[in-house]
């Protein structure tokens, strides 16, 4: 999971009609030397790591003013919590990278919990089938919009987040009927399981973020998000299949936001129709300050299981305060996200004028 941005290997590889004449190459850090700087190889330590050296540092300093914030038991329900919306953000990341945006994704994570747990009642596998296709045709329909249709991401997801809070009132009579997961039910285990303490939602979550590291570094299909971002004609002049792969990152973040919810669904023992609203902000949240780019074609999945690590920590230092309520998180969020923002913004100046 040290992916690193691939942005210039699109631009590089974009063919060029008139070819600019060769420059001598630069001499930097000793003689014959044309690699990176210092200080430009700690600008780049420093957009991929800050947020995991600013986890570490918060995460120092609440464990001395607050004995039981080190704790195991308040770790593991620290990171189960924030299992979820790391789901919900390995599909974002994704999608912004290609520079777009999926504002459908907490609607779809309600639908796909209460879907699940609607058809808990008929076995292991439809609880986990159904709202994984639902959520799924509703990612592809966002994809095929955008990438076929050439609309914008940001209206189309906007539809659809509508389209998915709409159903789900829907299906429970306006949040008037709560489907339960039966709790003799195999799929109740799935959300309540544990492995020495730690949850399978937690368990599971590191599996797939493992398998979208390995997917964005060492595939065609992770470098074609990578090129598509940073610039889509180069990416289409290069023959790479930039709508297919629009089409297949949005499905991804539907498929994703689905499987969060029927998760969630899973532990509560319930379709909660409440949950998931302004999820898309926190998951966006995540990723941007785990250092992806929102103009896209730069960014790591590692970098986004930081950010959402630091937004947990962050909730439940504000809990461990107790004088400060729950509204703080969004202040200081916000905060994170501005900083990031201006930072990523400094370093880009820093680099085109190195």
């Amino acid at each position: 999971m040290n992916e690193t941005s691939s942005a210039p290997v699109a631009r590089t590889m974009a063919p060029q009609t008139n070819p600019a004449p060769a420059k001598a190459p630069e001499l930097r850090d000793g003689a014959g030397s044309t690699g990176p700087t210092t200080g430009q190889r700690a600008l780049d330590i420093l957009q991929r790591q800050g947020v995991l050296a600013v986890l570490i540092a918060v995460i120092v300093v609440a464990s001395c003013i607050y004995p039981t914030f080190h704790s195991l038991d308040n770790a593991r329900g620290v990171t189960v919590q924030a299992s979820f919306l790391a789901v919900v953000a390995l599909g974002m990341t994704m999608v912004i990278i290609t520079g777009g945006i999926d504002l459908s994704v907490g609607s779809v994570f309600a639908l796909g919990g209460v879907l699940a747990a609607w058809a808990s009642q008929y076995g292991f596998l439809p609880a986990l089938l159904v709202p994984l296709v639902v959520c799924s045709a509703i990612g592809l329909l966002n994809g095929f919009l955008i990438a076929r249709a050439g609309m914008a991401p940001f209206i189309v997801t906007l539809a659809t987040l509508l389209g998915a809070r709409g159903l789900l009132l829907s299906l429970t009579d306006e949040g008037g009927t709560t489907y339960l997961v039966p709790k003799d039910s195999a799929f109740a285990d799935l959300g309540q399981g544990d492995v020495w303490g730690f949850g399978y939602p937690l368990l599971i979550a590191l599996v797939l973020f493992g398998i979208g590291g390995l997917v964005l570094q060492r595939t065609s299909f992770g470098q074609s998000i990578f090129a598509v971002g940073g610039s889509s004609d180069a990416a289409t002049l290069m023959g790479l299949p930039v709508a297919r792969t629009k089409i297949l990152v949005y499905t991804l973040s539907g498929l994703l936001a689905g499987l969060a919810g029927a998760l969630n669904a899973a532990r509560l023992t319930s379709g909660v129709t409440i949950v998931g609203v302004g999820m898309e902000l926190d998951a966006i949240s995540a990723v941007v300050i785990g250092g992806t780019l929102l103009v896209g074609g730069a960014g790591s999945i590692s970098g986004t299981l930081w950010g959402v690590l630091l937004l947990a920590v962050i909730q439940n230092l504000i809990n461990q305060i107790g004088t400060l309520n729950s509204s703080y998180q969004s202040v200081v969020s916000g905060g994170f996200l501005i900083v990031v923002v201006v930072a990523q913004r400094y370093l880009a100046r820093n680099r085109r004028t190195t």
